[in-house]
């Protein structure tokens, strides 16, 4: 049985009426249960996390009852007036963000979060699935039409950004329209979408993915953000400047990405010796960093490595590597902290062509939910503290020295 909970004010919704009312009926868990006609059935209360409130009551204090193992074996309905056990029920409860569930009917959950799909896992569900389906509903058979795997490829990093496939499927629908449209008007039999075609009948792409950075820079790191449509490629910019020793963040960061820079600078100051530098540059410098894409908000903690590396490499004049991504959380005394999303988070540095990443050692377990087709060719380093995050992140003056040399002799 299923139960749509979006939207849903009125605590009657699930406990029923009293029969004193004209048109009473039971609630909707008792409906379901006359419906199913059985006592144990599956209960799907979809999207709990839309539940409203008004003067009708609270549904989300009335789902407490019934969520809770302790004390549903007695559930009353208003309308039948007398204890029903619901133990034998399996409630599964569905929702996007856990932040709009009240704290206490979170608590009688078990929380299971879902990932989303990688690229591949999308080409696979379009080829098996989403596209027999759109074609046997547009009249279009394997004859027609086909879409190459480059072309579905294209279709899901440049026109659809999400965690799922509904906007891969509204995607492949248009295609189809596409076509049937050009048959109906006496066009050609066989159509064939290629990455080459694509735009033609798609128009301009709507994503564009970052640039790769061209060369090791200085205050410029690459770093690893997780988001609801799946792992994505930040760059943290720092610049310093004449100043009185003040801190400018720009980028439309959170309040959460605010103080992970505070923090970062406030470590970079305390190692300013073991970093050779100068006491008196902090008071004479300023320090501006920038996120770019300033339009998309951005807030987290897992940047703190990233923006302590980009001011770190700024007031040292130490380029960074560029064909090394970053993430995770950094306390005042240096200590990395464990992040989430680590396996979006690497499939975004594999599309990039990132074959280096830093990640915090509690997350070394994590990797056991990572596919080994991502892992392939792909070097985790795992680090504890921020030292070890500079020592491997940033050129040193010697190296640096030699590859200028090795870059002269290729010239």
């Amino acid at each position: 049985m299923r139960i749509s909970l979006g939207g849903v004010r009125d605590e009657a919704e699930i406990r029923g009426h009293r029969r004193t009312y004209v048109g009473a009926l039971p609630g909707r868990i008792i409906q379901g249960i006359k419906q199913a006609g059985m006592n144990n059935p599956v209960f799907m209360l979809d999207e709990v996390d839309k539940i409203g409130t008004d003067f009708r009551g609270d549904p989300s204090s009335a789902l407490l009852e019934v969520l809770d193992p302790e004390q549903n074996n007695s559930f009353v309905d208003h309308y039948l007036g007398v204890p029903f056990d619901l133990t034998h029920v399996m409630f599964i409860t569905t929702g996007n963000i856990t932040d709009t569930i009240p704290s206490p009917l979170r608590d009688r959950m078990e929380l299971i979060h879902l990932s989303g799909y990688t690229s591949e896992e999308k080409v696979g569900i379009a080829e098996n699935y989403l596209i027999p389906k759109q074609f046997g509903e547009h009249g279009i058979g394997k004859h027609i039409m086909r879409i190459s795997g480059p072309a579905l490829l294209m279709l899901i990093a440049q026109y659809t950004r999400e965690a799922g496939v509904r906007n891969l499927e509204r995607s492949i629908a248009t295609l189809c329209r596409k076509v049937a449209k050009q048959i109906a008007e006496g066009k050609k039999k066989k159509f064939i979408i290629s990455n080459k075609n694509l735009h033609k009948f798609m128009g301009p792409p709507r994503f564009l993915p970052e640039e790769e950075m061209k060369k090791d820079e200085v205050g410029v790191a690459t770093g690893l953000a997780w988001t609801e449509a799946g792992g994505d490629i930040i760059y943290v910019e720092a610049i310093t400047m004449k100043g009185k020793g003040s801190l400018t963040i720009t980028g439309q960061l959170g309040d959460i990405m605010k103080e992970s820079a505070q923090a970062a600078l406030s470590y970079v100051r305390s190692r300013a010796k073991e970093l050779d530098i100068s006491d008196d540059l902090f008071s004479k410098k300023d320090v501006h960093i920038h996120v770019p894409a300033g339009a998309i908000p951005k807030d987290g903690p897992s940047a703190g490595i990233t923006l302590t590396t980009a001011i770190a490499s700024a007031l040292t004049g130490k380029p960074i590597h560029k064909n090394i991504a970053m993430t995770g959380e950094v306390t005042l005394r240096g200590t990395v902290l464990a992040i989430g999303g680590l396996k979006e988070k690497s499939l975004a540095a594999k599309r990039m062509g990132i074959k280096k990443i830093i990640v915090p050692k509690r997350n070394e377990k994590d990797l056991e939910d990572i596919p080994k087709y991502i892992k392939k060719d792909m070097e985790f380093i795992f680090v504890e503290t921020m030292d070890q995050v500079l020592g491997i992140a940033l050129i040193s003056d010697a190296a640096k020295g030699k590859k200028d040399k090795t870059e002269n002799v290729k010239q």
